[in-house]
């Protein structure tokens, strides 16, 4: 089991990393010169991950996809949870400001359609423990510019994170479901799945037993021709949501 020390350095090493970008440049080491850098390791990771998602990466992977040794890879991150680390924080770094002239209602959906987006593109996010991530420059910026966006609308520094964890929470809470959604339909279409699935409940189920889930039920799926409408939901839920965050200022 590590010791305090050691998980002390793991830590140092992982910032390290992590700010590699902003920390002075280390004098040159000894030895064969590296021909690939961290970042071009990040990227392989990311690309894998996309392609076959994060239960099938591996540091034998991504040395694979660079076309260099296993071992190699470690002299670049110490482990694949360092490797993750840095992917998480990569992929936020793409995350652009907010405009400043759109409306503040506008900027607070904008939190939320981005958090989602980036969800879906790279949905082995979801797999990955929001708990205890550690700071890089690329989540610190993006908080920096989402905090930017609602700044001096009448928020309490405590109730801007609050706003932007709320928000962030309802959009990774829809982008689960439409990744789901996505998943079930690469297999069946929705409209098949319900031409068949929606006569058979209608068969089973006591309308005098659930009168209001039943009536209701068969209205959404008859109207989206599927079990549910991310999308929908989405553009319903954060105009809501924000309305509702926007009452408190």
């Amino acid at each position: 089991m590590p010791t305090g020390d050691d998980k002390t350095a793991q830590a140092t090493e992982l910032l390290a990393l992590l700010w590699r970008h902003h920390l002075p440049a280390k004098p040159g080491a000894r030895g064969p010169k590296q021909t690939l850098t961290v970042d071009d390791v990040v990227a392989a990771a990311i690309a894998l991950a996309d392609r076959d998602g994060i239960a099938k990466l591996t540091i034998r992977a991504v040395a694979a996809a660079l076309g260099v040794r296993a071992m190699s890879l470690y002299t670049y991150v110490p482990s694949k949870e360092a490797l993750i680390t840095l992917m998480v924080d990569a992929v936020a770094a793409t995350d652009p400001p907010i405009p400043a002239e759109l409306p503040v209602r506008d900027r607070m959906i904008a939190i939320a359609a981005r958090i989602r987006a980036e969800l879906l593109a790279h949905p082995w996010l979801l797999e990955v423990s929001p708990w205890r991530q550690v700071l890089g420059p690329g989540r610190l910026r993006r908080y920096e510019r989402q905090l930017a966006a609602i700044e001096g609308i009448g928020l309490s520094d405590l109730a801007m994170d609050r706003a932007i964890a709320v928000l962030t929470d309802f959009a990774t809470g829809n982008a689960r479901l439409a990744v789901a959604a996505a998943g079930a339909t690469a297999q069946l279409s929705d409209a098949d799945w319900w031409e068949i699935t929606g006569p058979l409940l209608a068969r089973v189920i006591p309308p005098d037993e659930f009168p209001l889930a039943g009536r209701v039920g068969t209205t959404v799926g008859e109207h989206h021709q599927a079990p549910a409408d991310p999308d929908g939901a989405f553009d319903y839920g954060v105009a809501t949501l924000v309305d509702g965050l926007l009452t408190d200022t």
